[in-house]
């Protein structure tokens, strides 16, 4: 599984994270620069990962757009 890291939540993380996911990410190493909840959302989707977050907002873009 690959986690992509929300803004929300520090970059340091990864480095606790890296080892059981080493092929996740923070969403400010996009090159993109992502910011808005629909941009990360379908950034996750088209490059198979899950996202990790503290938002909510992202279990309502879930229900309405799979």
């Amino acid at each position: 599984m690959k986690l992509l890291v929300d803004e929300n939540i520090s970059f340091r993380v990864l480095k606790s994270i890296s080892s059981v996911f080493p092929q996740s990410i923070h969403v400010t190493n996009d090159s993109r620069h992502v910011k808005r909840d629909a941009e990360i959302f379908e950034y996750a989707k088209e490059n198979d990962y899950t996202i990790l977050t503290f938002d909510e907002d992202f279990y309502d873009l879930q229900f309405l757009r799979g």
